[in-house]
């Protein structure tokens, strides 16, 4: 039976930046994000995520004005996370013209807001981030926030069930031990996810070769993949990429034509 899938482009950013690290730290800037946003778009990615990386720090999401332009070029859905904290974030962010919003800090210090987000806007628009970190000397893994940076003592099987309970449409679900890594993404972490929520989870993290991502897919049962470092630095490009899926019997969305 073929498998279909949607191919992501990632995009964390952090100021005027266009921004990657290794375990979700030691960050290097790479560009513009507008260029890179519409470059990828137009290479066929299905989707593109925009995440700001330190808007939980600072307690805001900076990107109402990238999303706006974004949206004036690019004609695939956008999904926006960092600092999203109450229905007025989500609201100026989908109205910039978001089609999705990612919560991550903000839903675990207080669960219910996810709940609130899919009564307004409706579930397919909420995205669960989640930074997951496997325990140390035992099974499992432990959902962090602010970028990894903060313990919360969840577990990650735990947060994903309830933040499904509570009105989540969608799983962002990133590796923080393999992310930047390209050595492979956490299989037996997308796996131990996508077995107990019945809504669509994306990989993220860790991915240096298409076999990493049809892995996701296959093994992990992803039903998306986000591409982030394999892109930025040039090292593949999304048709690449759409052509391995493809070849491994991977369906994906058809590349829009210009």
């Amino acid at each position: 039976m073929q498998r279909r899938a949607r191919l992501i482009a990632r995009l964390d950013i952090k100021g005027p930046n266009l921004i990657k690290g290794v375990h979700l730290e030691g960050l290097r800037k790479i560009g513009d994000p507008q260029a890179r946003a519409t470059r990828y778009y137009q290479e066929g990615a299905d989707e593109l995520i925009y995440m700001d990386v330190v808007a939980s720090l600072y307690g805001r999401n900076s990107l109402v004005d990238v999303v706006r332009h974004a949206t004036e070029h690019i004609f695939v859905p956008i999904t926006v996370g960092g600092g999203v904290r109450s229905l007025d974030d989500a609201d100026r962010l989908l109205r910039a013209g978001a089609d999705k919003v990612a919560v991550n800090t903000a839903a675990l210090s207080r669960p219910e807001l996810i709940a609130e987000l899919s009564r307004q806007f409706g579930s397919q628009c909420i995205v669960v981030s989640v930074e997951a970190k496997r325990n140390r000397g035992g099974p499992g893994w432990e959902a962090y926030t602010d970028n990894g940076r903060e313990h919360t003592g969840r577990d990650v099987v735990d947060w994903v069930r309830q933040a499904e309970q509570n009105g989540a449409g969608e799983v962002l679900l990133t590796s923080i031990d393999m992310e930047g890594t390209r050595k492979g993404m956490d299989i037996d972490l997308i796996d131990a996810v996508t077995s107990v929520v019945d809504i669509p989870v994306i990989a993220s993290g860790g991915a240096g070769t298409p076999g990493h991502l049809i892995s996701a897919i296959e093994r992990g049962h992803a039903d998306a993949v986000a591409v982030a470092d394999m892109i930025h630095f040039d090292r593949t490009d999304l048709p690449q990429l759409r052509g391995a899926l493809s070849d491994a019997g991977i369906s994906l969305r058809k590349p829009l034509k210009e």
